[in-house]
């Protein structure tokens, strides 16, 4: 079940980009600010005093690299562990590009992206460093009692969640609606070719969309998701996701009152899907008033660009980290 639920998310994740992503390139370019184009053209070449300050970060599969090379992990009875990724990460991820633009080595800027968690997990993992059943929608389950340590002994945290509160009903909906035929979009995900955006990623998506084989029946539930199922994941959702962010950030402040805490906005990758646009942009507006309550710093994510797979680009990547380094200069 696991395995099905992983290369469904794939396969998901593909069908709804399929339908988004022209349309998120275009309000890319139409809606890039001057401010943004500053930020990428200046640059700091000042060098940071070596391990400064100590970043941790925690967050999801955005944090943890998925799509990148190199992402550390292996496969235990509880699903995936990810620990030897907290300090083994892609250089490219958000986690590394923040670590060389402050000069840190891994010791000081550990990631503790769990790929598949839902906010509900990442209360238990700050509260107790565990989680005390799987998750049966996204097949994780994980327990790392260092969580509590790593967030004691941190400067700067980062929060990155919300997404999979959506998006993982969203995928056991679609493993339902198609009887759970993942299979080839699945296979051709994991072989990398749809990263790179070009003429032949789209060519192998539409292929692989075919060969799916739906009948009539599970067309017709796919397009019952499309215009009213996900609306009401969606609705569901944000009550759960917001009262989690809040004993996240509640837990972390009380576990390391003097860190600065980092609240990472969300960058909706399917913008034609009104209802997750509504649900992006109501977490996005309340993480922005959970961060002034608690005297924590919004980082707002807008352009993170994004690959066919849902996961941020490198390019996307180095411009969350660029947001974080310039959050924690700020306050220093």
């Amino acid at each position: 079940m696991k395995k099905k639920l992983i290369g469904l998310a794939l396969s998901a994740v593909m069908l709804f980009s399929a339908l988004s992503v022209p349309a998120f390139a275009a309000a890319h370019e139409e809606t890039t600010t001057e401010e943004e184009n500053c930020f990428f053209s200046s640059s700091d070449e000042t060098e940071e005093e070596p391990n400064s300050i100590t970043y941790v970060a925690l967050g999801d599969s955005i944090c943890s690299g998925i799509g990148l090379m190199n992402v550390q992990y292996s496969h235990n009875l509880m699903g995936v562990d990810v620990s030897s990724n907290f300090k083994g990460y892609p250089e490219t991820c958000y986690v590394g590009q923040v670590a060389k633009s402050l000069n840190l080595d891994t010791d000081h800027a550990i990631n503790l992206g769990l790929p598949g968690a839902m906010s509900k997990d990442m209360v238990e993992m700050v509260k107790t460093g565990s989680m005390a059943e799987m998750n049966m929608l996204s097949g994780c389950q994980y327990n790392y009692p260092e969580f509590i340590d790593y967030i004691k002994s941190a400067d700067v945290i980062s929060i990155q969640l919300g997404s999979n509160d959506a998006f993982v009903p969203t995928v056991v909906a679609f493993g339902e609606a198609t009887d759970w035929k993942s299979e080839d979009l699945a296979s051709i995900v994991l072989s990398g070719n749809l990263r790179g955006g070009n003429q032949e990623a789209e060519d192998a998506l539409n292929e692989s969309l075919k060969k799916l084989d739906l009948t009539r029946s599970e067309k017709d539930a796919i397009w019952n998701l499309f215009f009213s199922g996900m609306s009401k994941i969606c609705e569901d959702a944000y009550p759960e996701s917001t009262s989690n962010l809040r004993q996240i950030v509640e837990t972390v402040k009380e576990l390391n009152p003097d860190a600065q805490i980092l609240i990472i906005g969300a960058t909706n990758p399917v913008p034609l899907l009104p209802s997750w646009s509504n649900y992006f942009n109501k977490l996005n507006s309340y993480e922005k008033q959970l961060a002034e309550v608690y005297g924590a710093t919004y980082v707002a994510i807008p352009f993170a660009q994004t690959e066919l797979d849902g996961h941020p680009t490198v390019s996307g990547h180095k411009y969350i980290a660029d947001k974080i380094v310039k959050a924690i200069k700020a306050a220093q």
